[in-house]
């Protein structure tokens, strides 16, 4: 008892997975009870089914690995409903029971997994053709084992819990909630991996920043439900024209901003910048309901070399540039037609 003891301890303390749990347990269970299957199963109470999980044979009785059966004729459920955890004359007690003839069980000892809330989520079984006694130590064991399982698979529930939860948080802390797109945190920190790839190869980054044209008047003429639909209007066409390589961020406002790989060569690294910024330019430029509120501002330059924040700087200034120079077009072309 004392070695069991001992290898238990060792299983609880090393099991990484359900499976690194249970197959060990199994074969503790076997040498216990002396029967010659012993297995865990899952039960999907929607669905009607009970599957076995893992199993050990060593005799003529085969439970298979992903057995399926209906779990309204199991023998695990005839156990739980007559609070009978063990019988050595299956065939006498429950001989209507088709799986239990099919497989020819006629000793069967069984104990419920329950889940935190104590609905039962499993089963844990011996079972034998032949009919064979099981003494005090086993059936202890049978019920040790079982809630040993339930805790490791409510742990694995509870980590699987906080996995999603901390998984949705970072989306959240690197997401901007009205657009969906990455947020300014975001961009800076896949600026800071494009630009340290960069200075290893000596190739270029892309860094492009995007201002939409009086806003503020969107917001005054139309509302600020009309002012958000134009965010999101003005990220997905821009989303649109954007390589899959590139990664486009709304960093406030009514900003925008983009980093991508560039390549090594200047020249073609600057060809790529001027023609991303006029696919964007062309995109924002397109029809609106907001009319002559709808262009964008762009800049985009082709770095290697320089900060996160040179950068940034860099193609602001760009953008500011491009900015001023509509704003005198526009303003020579109303003086023509006046």
């Amino acid at each position: 008892m004392e070695s069991m003891l001992e290898r238990l301890s060792e299983t609880v303390a090393a099991a990484e997975s359900l499976e690194q749990l249970t197959r060990p347990l199994l074969e503790m269970l076997e040498i216990v009870t002396g029967l010659e299957s012993v297995y865990l199963t899952s039960i999907d109470e929607a669905a009607g089914i009970q599957t076995v999980d893992f199993a050990r044979n060593s005799g003529d009785l085969d439970i298979s690995e992903g057995l399926e059966v209906p779990w309204s004729d199991t023998l695990c459920r005839r156990c739980i409903d007559e609070g009978r955890r063990f019988t050595s004359n299956v065939s006498e007690i429950w001989g209507d029971s088709q799986a239990a003839k099919a497989l020819g069980i006629e000793t069967y000892a069984s104990a419920p997994v329950c889940g935190s809330n104590g609905a039962v989520i499993g089963t844990l079984c011996a079972a034998s053709r032949r009919s064979k006694a099981i003494g005090p130590r086993a059936r202890s064991a049978l019920n040790l084992f079982s809630k040993i399982i339930a805790q490791h698979v409510e742990r694995e529930r509870l980590m699987g819990e906080l996995r999603r939860s901390n998984e949705y948080l970072t989306r959240f802390a690197l997401t901007d909630a009205l657009t969906g797109l990455p947020n300014r945190r975001a961009m800076q920190d896949e600026l800071g991996r494009l630009l340290a790839r960069a200075a290893r190869d000596g190739s270029y980054v892309l860094v492009g920043m995007i201002d939409l044209d009086d806003f503020k008047k969107i917001n005054d003429e139309f509302g600020h439900a009309a002012g958000d639909s134009h965010l999101k209007q003005c990220a997905n066409l821009v989303s649109g024209v954007t390589r899959d390589t590139d990664m486009l961020a709304r960093i406030g406002g009514d900003e925008f901003a983009f980093v991508g790989p560039g390549a090594l060569d200047a020249d073609e690294a600057h060809r790529i910048a001027e023609d991303i910024r006029a696919r964007i330019m062309e995109a924002g430029n397109g029809t609106s309901a907001y009319g002559e509120h709808a262009g964008l501002s762009v800049g985009v330059v082709a770095v290697r070399f320089v900060t996160a924040d040179q950068a940034i700087a860099l193609a602001d200034t760009a953008m500011y540039e491009d900015k001023r120079e509509r704003k005198r077009r526009r303003r020579e072309a109303q003086a023509t037609q006046e």
